[in-house]
């Protein structure tokens, strides 16, 4: 599997920037003369700063970002919850009988989806990659994320039973998709199956948005879920009954648009359900949002359009 943000340069962390994040500072190895040399022309003739640490960019690069600063997006580190990925307190370490690490709200509830799987944590510099692809429409920065939600969804394949495995992005409005010009679940995941092939179909016409919503941000949990409710709905209920699903998207907040997503699926006859996301905004677990019941499995009609 390609692992992204590899960089041969150390990192250290001891610059502070003005909204409170670290700059990363590198110490250098010696290079070659014509090496240094044709940065330096490249810097001159081509000058660009790094979107992200605002460092001059030294390589010819569609992707205005440094490659020590992709080199700083890892995986989450610590113990998290098997189903949501939510962040497990110490509390809760011990793993159940089936083998699998629950949280305290996947303890009380069942998510109408098996398991979420993310590969880094939203914040610093992979949040800043998911805003340069989805607000100011640096479609290269798809390349690199596709190529971490890649590395998230190779944790599930081992676990899943069928073959393809049906590939579901979050769809957009299309009021929204034509202003944005692209919809970044979707091109994060065409990225990511050029590195995984095989056991997964990309389906982008099976799960559609019905009606545009307002933004998620800033809205209490029982405000999200209403904005999103009745917001999908399944065309063609009979090609995925029976059938796994891999939902996909860029960012897991707190799981109501998936959660959403996978009712509808579910309802319209899908066998199981997985979600994998490029970031996660993490939480302690013990001051998880609260999750009405209505939320859970077995409980949302989904709208099926068609056949």
């Amino acid at each position: 599997m390609a692992k992204a943000g590899l960089a041969e340069r150390p990192i250290v962390w001891k610059e502070r920037l003005s909204e409170g994040r670290l700059r990363p500072v590198h110490t250098e190895k010696p290079r070659p003369f014509a090496v240094g040399l044709a940065e330096s022309l490249f810097s001159v003739l081509f000058p660009s700063d790094c979107r992200i640490c605002g460092e001059p960019l030294l390589n010819i690069s569609r992707l205005p970002v440094c490659p020590e600063c992709v080199a700083t997006i890892v995986p989450i580190q610590g113990k998290v919850c098997s189903i949501c990925g939510e962040r497990v307190l110490s509390s809760y370490a011990e793993a159940d009988e089936d083998g699998l690490l629950r949280c305290p709200v996947c303890r009380r509830v069942r998510r109408p989806f098996a398991r979420a799987v993310a590969y880094g944590s939203y914040d610093d510099a992979l949040r800043e990659l998911v805003h340069l692809l989805k607000y100011n429409g640096v479609r290269p920065a798809a390349a690199v994320l596709g190529r971490l939600l890649a590395d998230a969804i190779a944790r599930l394949e081992p676990v899943f039973t069928q073959k393809p495995v049906l590939l579901i992005p979050v769809p957009l409005f299309k009021g929204r998709r034509h202003q944005r010009g692209f919809n970044q679940a979707e091109l994060i995941a065409r990225n990511a199956l050029k590195i995984l092939g095989g056991p997964l179909e990309l389906r982008n016409d099976i799960l559609l948005r019905s009606r545009d919503t307002h933004s998620q941000i800033g809205l209490t949990s029982h405000q999200r879920r209403e904005n999103l409710r009745g917001a999908f709905a399944v065309a063609g209920a009979e090609e995925i009954t029976g059938r796994e699903i891999l939902l996909v998207d860029d960012v897991y907040t707190t799981g109501t648009t998936v959660t959403e997503c996978a009712k509808v699926l579910r309802r319209a006859g899908a066998a199981q359900v997985w979600v994998a996301t490029v970031a996660r905004t993490l939480k302690l677990a013990s001051k998880y949002v609260e999750i009405a019941p209505e939320d859970m499995e077995g409980t949302a009609e989904a709208t099926a359009i068609g056949n």
